[in-house]
């Protein structure tokens, strides 16, 4: 019979407080053979010393102390080889115990699958012995309740964000969310300052410090000095920040609209109608976004559009953005004008050029909507911006230097037989052709069926161009025949752009149509 095998206990204590460790983690902890726990470089244990009562006089214990944080090492690995190494000493040590049929239990400081550096040794664990993991309170909840404030209410949504983001993404993160906790602060913590006024979430933003521990203090991020904050620290940003309490919005708009319209407010009048403008963000680079539109966008309050778009669009004080699918292009159109309609300064964003296959149209539809007369009264102003087939065309050479026409072969809003009858023509006419959205992982036949109808009208050996992310880091360009075309290596992130009878490819490979017919 194989000899048993000890079991392996992964038990959260909790931030600090040791009356926040649960009745289950002090029964294992009491019974423990072996009590292991991590410390950091040249620091006494936090977890030991939170659970340091429970600890039996006879456990066995096991200090896994780490090599390095995050400083420099001499490791020949770099950081990443002396953490390697460490945790293969760590599962050794702890290994002996199991294999020789001793339990061991492995302290965890809040919970442990949070963050937790326990959760590398589970991974070694998990397949070779029995293991099991004691959930603890996480030292956000515990920072919560020192405030105390309300995290988030009803629906808001909760975003837990490492202070070690690039400070841009933190602050686009701040602010898409109601809710958040920053961890991971210490040296970061100038930069998650800097992100969270660039969100507008400064104002509001909790500091906490060591909470539930006997150092433990709290104080407005504003205030804090970033030379002192430790790493064990966090940032609350409750829900209630994105905007007053309702009460206190109430009130302060009474006074406000008082005190300048009283005649207005007493009748109720309704503010003006805000322009909504639709922005065309260009392909990619921000080199392609036009003066026009970067000023447009340094003075909205809202931002609304599908969310790649959108995460384009730098944060700053007192932008709300509002990102959404890509296929509900009216509820978003109408939901922009709503806004609009209150007086908000709102744009809709496009990639490319808003007029070309973007929201230009989405918002004009959704204005003249009889069910919602109300969006009549909003003013539309569209600013252009560089389209995708003038992008990928000037990479090319000139292949739109002549007549051209454009078509999306996506039929989620039109009859494939319409794309169709419009391919012929085209084909038929002998214009220069640029396709929008060829394929996608579910609609492949289409693009198939494009290069077939073509073929009856055009030479096998009519030019096209495919260009992919053309303007993004993983920008290709291939120029190949209508004959040729791998239509299987065509997605969503290609443009093509089919040249007519008179398209020509230079032996340096510059594509251009001249502007002459014979």
């Amino acid at each position: 019979m194989d000899k048993a095998v000890g079991h392996f206990h992964v038990v959260g204590i909790g931030p600090g407080d040791p009356e926040l460790i649960t009745r289950k983690a002090e029964r294992l902890i009491g019974a423990a053979g072996v009590v292991a726990f991590h410390a950091g470089v040249r620091k006494e244990s936090h977890a030991r010393r939170i659970a340091a009562h429970l600890i039996p006089a006879d456990a066995v214990e096991e200090e896994l102390r780490y090599p390095v944080t995050t400083g420099s090492t001499d490791h020949p690995g770099g950081y990443v080889g002396a953490m390697a190494e460490f945790y293969d000493d760590c599962e050794a040590r702890l290994a002996a115990h199991l294999d020789a049929g001793r339990d061991v239990v492995l302290l965890a400081e809040g919970d442990p699958l949070f963050y937790g550096s326990s959760m590398y040794l589970l991974d070694r664990f998990r397949d070779r012995f029995p293991v099991e993991v004691v959930p603890g309170v996480p030292a956000f909840t515990a920072a919560t309740a020192t405030i105390p404030a309300p995290l988030v209410r009803q629906n808001d949504v909760l975003t837990v964000l490492p202070g070690t983001l690039p400070e841009p993404e933190l602050a686009r993160r701040l602010a898409d969310t109601d809710g958040a906790i920053i961890m991971k602060l210490g040296r970061t913590f100038p930069a998650v300052r800097s992100a969270l006024a660039q969100a507008g979430r400064l104002e509001g933003a909790m500091y906490v410090e060591r909470a539930s521990q006997p150092e433990e203090r709290w104080l407005p991020v504003a205030e804090v000095d970033a030379d002192s904050v430790p790493y064990f620290s966090l940032i609350v940003v409750p829900g209630d920040s994105t905007q007053p309490s309702t009460a206190a919005r109430m009130r302060a708009d009474w006074s406000r609209t008082a005190a300048q319209e009283p005649e207005l407010l007493r009748f109720g009048t309704k503010p003006q109608p805000s322009e909504l403008l639709v922005i065309g963000l260009g392909p990619g680079p921000d080199g392609w976004l036009t003066p026009e539109a970067s000023a447009a966008l340094a003075e909205v309050e809202h931002v609304v559009g599908y969310a790649p778009y959108v995460n384009r669009v730098p944060q700053r004080p007192g932008l709300q953005r509002h990102a959404s699918g890509n296929t509900v292009e009216v509820d978003r159109a109408r939901f922009a004008l709503d806004l609009a309609l209150r007086g908000e300064r709102v744009a809709v964003v496009s990639g490319g050029d808003a007029g070309v296959f973007g929201m230009a149209a989405a918002v004009f539809e959704a204005a003249a909507d009889p069910a919602h007369p109300e969006h009549a009264a909003v003013p539309v102003r569209v600013l252009p911006g560089i389209s995708a087939v003038q992008a990928v065309a000037a990479r090319a050479g000139a292949p739109i230097g002549a007549d051209f026409a454009v078509v999306s072969l996506s039929d989620r809003l039109k009859p494939w037989a319409v794309v169709e009858r419009r391919l012929r023509a085209i084909a038929e006419a002998d214009l220069v052709l640029g396709i929008y959205n060829p394929a996608s992982r579910s609609r492949r036949e289409q693009v198939v069926e494009t290069q077939k109808i073509l073929l009856e009208h055009r030479s096998p050996d009519t030019v096209v161009v495919v260009g992919r992310d053309v303007g993004r880091d993983e920008e290709s360009l291939t120029v190949t025949t209508l004959g040729t075309l791998d239509t299987d290596s065509i997605d969503m992130k290609c443009l093509l752009i089919v040249g007519a009878s008179s398209t020509r490819v230079e032996p340096n490979g510059t594509v251009w149509t001249p502007r002459w017919v014979d």
